[in-house]
């Protein structure tokens, strides 16, 4: 049935969503052979994935994980994720999972979705584990973390077992060089089913198409960002195992999976109350200090942790304070908690002044569920 469907992509032609359905079980199956589950993906990603198709394999995927038992106050109230598809290749620090945890000092619920590094140094959820951060709750434990400490994290290999059958077909992919439709799916993935999201991805042209989806899944309100370097200052050279070489590439095509410091961003925004709308977001509204891409670099885990630490402790307060502030400012404005992108920077830097920041991560760290 694989063979059918990779050789109708081949064709350029779109599958349908009982097709879809149908590859989702095929791809899950341990009996089928992971070179022609990699075959099918890599003809689905040269065809170039439609928003229909990847809300329909959203769709049937997420039929598959463990849903946590979310009690109906929760489930009422807005439930945020930060979260980045991956793929830029520039070796930042985890800017969303800063974001998020400020985010959470602020009363906001956060269930972050996520998983170890697979294009970067530190996942998030190595740099949560590295900061003594539970990633090893189960779907109750998540549950009730998230109902009493505003802030859970759903480690995705837990939550979705099915997608142990499909890491072979992935890791074939990625020996090709070949992206494929996961790079795209994970933010949509998450199993505490969030209503308010904030995604960064590595390209401005996917904004759009992934705001969409989001929209089609049924999520209240989402902002899909994409973050541009600016020539000028698109300096330093990236970690030795990236793949992109930030001084050969041409300059306009540098581009962050977060919302930028450095440049202008692309935004595709989507709101119950207001609609779908595209629009671009200049740092130049925001009190920024001179920066460069190598301000914003990180390292391993353990380096990636501190320089979390530190800035929710508030000892940090150069570019990446300021890299962190403006995601956040934008995450508290996508869960409803500010009017604008601006308060929200305003609310995150207060509660880091405050010491609620430091207060949060210590509460996460100490108490288990």
């Amino acid at each position: 049935m694989l063979a059918t469907l990779t050789r109708q992509l081949a064709a350029a032609r779109p599958l349908a969503d009982e097709q879809i359905r149908a590859a989702v079980e095929a791809l899950t199956d341990e009996t089928v052979p992971a070179a022609l589950k990699a075959d099918f993906l890599v003809a689905l990603a040269q065809k170039g994935e439609t928003p229909a198709e990847i809300a329909a394999f959203a769709r049937a995927l997420r039929d598959k994980s463990i849903a946590p038992p979310l009690d109906a106050t929760t489930r009422a109230e807005e439930i945020l994720d930060v979260v980045g598809t991956g793929g830029d290749r520039l070796g930042t620090f985890n800017i969303s999972t800063a974001a998020a945890l400020l985010c959470a000092a602020a009363g906001v619920a956060v269930a972050k979705h996520g998983n170890r590094a697979v294009t970067s140094q530190a996942g998030s959820a190595d740099v949560l584990e590295a900061l003594g951060v539970p990633i090893d709750l189960t779907p109750a434990e998540a549950a009730r973390s998230l109902r009493r400490k505003r802030f859970a994290f759903f480690f995705a290999p837990a939550f979705h077992p099915a997608f142990k059958n499909i890491a072979p077909a992935r890791k074939l992919c990625a020996e090709r060089g070949q992206r494929t439709i996961f790079n795209l799916l994970g933010p949509l993935l998450n199993p505490a089913r969030p209503s308010a999201l904030l995604v960064g991805v590595p390209r401005p042209e996917w904004c759009e198409p992934l705001a969409r989806v989001l929209q089609s899944l049924g999520v209240r309100r989402t902002m899909v960002v994409c973050g541009r370097v600016s020539p000028r200052i698109a300096s330093g050279k990236p970690p030795s195992d990236t793949a992109m070489s930030v001084a050969s590439a041409p300059p306009p095509d540098v581009f962050l999976d977060e919302l930028s410091t450095l440049g202008e961003n692309t935004l595709a925004e989507f709101y119950q109350e207001r609609g779908f709308a595209v629009s671009v977001l200049a740092p130049e509204q925001f009190p920024l200090q001179p920066a460069t891409l190598e301000d914003l670099r990180g390292g391993d885990k353990f380096q990636n942790a501190e320089i979390v630490r530190r800035i929710l402790h508030g000892t940090e307060r150069g570019p990446r304070r300021e890299a962190v502030l403006l995601n956040a400012g934008a995450a508290l404005f996508v869960a409803g908690k500010v009017r604008s992108v601006t308060e929200g920077w305003e609310l995150a830097a207060e509660i880091i002044d405050s010491g609620r920041a430091a207060a949060k991560l210590t509460e996460l760290v100490e108490q288990r569920v």
